[in-house]
Order: structure tokens, then sequence, then C-alpha cells
């Protein structure tokens, strides 16, 4: 028999539910960071330095990338939560439609857009000639991949909507383990060089995408779709995109600034590149929980604002903020 597995944020202590989700958010945030982690280091050991500076001078590109498709999928999910905590699971199920559509014409666009400006973008960001080759070859796989992590963000989306943050985390776990595995076959097995890593990125972030459709399929019968719920509906897409523009800006702006500063940093060399990758790479965990709380809040806030409770989202929002502090002040 079927279980359902979602969880109800619209009772309960507030601070409760919103600590209880967000932790194995923040975990999955760090699971997501260890892919070009995972690259890096078995890049750097069994290559040489210069592919620890390709993969390390990419990381703030990826962060911009990765961060818009979360972001977005994070948006429309805003919607899908708020249907679910009105109860009106034939809408939220049409929504969920609406945004696999929006998700796979963003991540299709964004391939060809990003594949075609690849050299000028990494020319702009002064990548460091001996290294050039190889940051090009990455990060033309990665975006031939986009479609890959448009679908994994939007299938953890939904199950975080519906209040399972635990899910989409086993899920990671699971696929950052096959990615390490995946980068020591291709680069010290098949000696594919830094292009093995994008490879194993692709693949793992493919199975985590596979494990959270077949998990949605079996556990969750509330997002089964008929064909009915893919009737195209221009005003679904304008509320969806209301949402969705504004949290990929949010999740990815910041990112801009960092691509600034990679490129004032690329352009010193590759060894001050790998130093300052693994800098990043600290200062990029530290912030994961701050993701984590806002994504938790901002989950509890919709399905309450669908079940009408005012008083929970004031509640939820005051006690979110101060979630926040606290981990600011301990950070």
């Amino acid at each position: 028999m079927k279980k359902d597995t979602t969880n109800d944020m619209t009772v309960g202590s507030p601070v409760s539910l919103i600590i209880k989700f967000m932790i194995p958010m923040c975990l999955g945030n760090l699971f997501q960071q260890f892919y070009n982690i995972a690259d890096s280091i078995v890049a750097g050991k069994f290559i040489r330095v210069n592919a620890l500076a390709a993969i390390g001078s990419t990381g703030s590109l990826m962060f911009f990338v990765t961060g818009w498709l979360n972001g977005l999928s994070s948006g429309f999910a805003i919607i899908v939560a708020q249907m679910f905590g009105a109860k009106k699971f034939d809408r939220m199920r049409h929504y969920v439609a609406m945004s696999i559509y929006l998700m796979a014409a963003f991540s299709i666009v964004m391939t060809i857009g990003f594949s075609l400006a690849n050299k000028p973008i990494l020319h702009l960001m002064n990548s460091p000639e001996e290294v050039f080759g190889d940051v090009t070859a990455y990060m033309g796989i990665i975006y031939a991949g986009l479609i890959i992590t448009g679908a994994y963000n939007a299938l953890a989306a939904f199950l975080r909507a519906l209040g399972d943050s635990k899910s989409p985390l086993y899920f990671l776990i699971i696929s950052a383990v096959i990615n390490v595995i995946l980068d020591v076959v291709f680069i010290v097995v098949f000696g594919m060089g830094v292009e093995g890593c994008g490879y194993a990125t692709v693949i793992a972030q493919g199975i985590s995408a596979v494990c959270c459709l077949i998990y949605i399929v079996k556990r969750f019968p509330i997002l089964h779709l008929e064909r009915k719920d893919f009737e195209i509906c221009w005003d679904s897409f304008g509320r969806l995109l209301k949402l969705g523009i504004p949290m990929g800006l949010q999740f990815s702006i910041t990112a801009i600034g960092s691509m600034v500063m990679q490129s004032a940093n690329n352009g010193l060399g590759s060894v001050y590149v790998s130093a300052f990758t693994a800098a990043m790479k600290i200062k990029q965990f530290m912030m994961c929980p701050f993701d984590a709380i806002s994504t938790a809040a901002s989950v509890f806030c919709s399905q309450n604002l669908g079940a009408g409770q005012s008083k929970r989202i004031h509640q939820g929002l005051r006690q979110g903020v101060l979630v926040g502090v606290g981990y600011g002040a301990f950070a």
C-alpha cells in the first residue's frame, strides 16, 4: 500500500517545525556544495594543481547557475505549499505540472545560452590561460546537464513544499558518494582528466533526480499527475514566475559579487586560485544554514497562508528570524 508521508505544518509548535525542517535542508545544502568540492579534491590529488585551480575557478559561476535554478524551484514551491495548506490538491497538482514546464524551459534556455557564451564568460572572469582549456571543458559538461540539475531541484522542492526535507537529503548523500566514486573511476581508471569530474557530477545529480521521482511515485500519491494537470494556463505561469524569478535572483545575486571577486583573483595565477578556492569552500559551508532557515520559514508560512492562519505566520516569521540571528551569533 502506498504511504503518503506529507508533513502538515499548519499544526504544532512553529519553531519546532522550522528547526526540524531546516536541519535536513541545511545538510542537503552542504552535500550540494560537496559536488564541486569532491571534484576539486580528486582532481587536485590525482591530476595536478592546475586541475584543482581549473575546477576551483568555476565555483562562483556554478553557484550562480545552480543558485538560479534552485531559487526558481523554491519560488514555484511556495504556491504548491499554499495549495497544500489550503487542501486544494487539484490546484496543487496543476501548479506542480506548470512548474515542470517552466523548469524545463529555463534549463534548456540556460544550457543553450551558457554553452554559447562559455568562452566569453570565462575570458571575462580572467580564467588563467594555463587552465582555460580544462575550465571550458568542465563547464561545458555542467551546462549540458542543467536539465538534470533543474529536474532534481524541482522534485526536491515539491517534496519540501509538502513538508518533507529529509528525503532529498538522503538522495543527495547517496549521489554525493556516487560522485566521489565516479570521480576516481573516470580520472584514475579511465584517465579522463577534468572532464571526468564534470561527467561524474552530472551523472550523480541524475541519480538523485531519479531517486526523488521514484520516491514520489511510491510514497506521495497526492503528487501523482494526470493529463488534465498539464493543460497550459498562462495565468498560472504568470503567478509562478512572480515568485520564482525574485527567488532565483535572491539565491544567485550574491554569486555575482563572488564572480567579480573571482575574476580579480583569477588574474593572480593558478596557485592563488587554488588557495582562494579552499577559503571560499569554508565560507560557503558556513552560509548554508541561512538558506535552510529561510526555506524552512518560507514553506511554513506558505502552508499556513493557504490555510488562512495569519497568526501562525506571524509566529513562524518571528521565531524563524530568531533562529537565524542565533545561528549568526554562534557562527
